[in-house]
């Protein structure tokens, strides 16, 4: 198993910039394929970005390509999200999410075993 802590989330202005980190506990945690959801009020959870293990092979949502950037440091057991741009519409709680499965493409949020508890995002007009 692993556990997952989000952190870096906060309060900024529209176009400012971010950067979330989750940490894993464990040894193993060059094993797992990782992602970042994130969840609106009032609306379903939604995929966000999603790194391999090695960090060769990378996805995003087209509403953050360009914007965020998704990265690992397996030596330091934590991914990470950069978010540059900011929109007002960026404004979720956002998810660290682990998995042993090797996915591609954009996968659902069944594909992901483990989750941290959420980080708060907001982002003002």
């Amino acid at each position: 198993q692993v556990q997952l802590v989000e952190s870096g989330g906060g309060l900024v202005q529209a176009g400012g910039s971010l950067r979330l980190s989750c940490a894993a506990s464990g040894r193993t945690f060059s094993s797992y394929d990782m992602a970042w959801f994130r969840q609106a009020p009032g609306k379903e959870q939604e995929f966000v970005a999603r790194i391999n293990r090695s960090g060769g092979d990378i996805a995003y949502a087209d509403s953050v390509k360009g914007r965020f950037t998704i990265s690992r440091d397996n030596a330091k057991n934590t991914v990470y999200l950069q978010m540059n741009s900011l929109k007002p519409e960026d404004t979720a709680v956002y998810y660290c999410a682990a998995t042993v499965r090797l996915l591609a493409g954009i996968p659902p949020t069944i594909a992901y075993d483990y989750w941290g508890p959420g980080t708060q995002v907001t982002v003002s007009s």
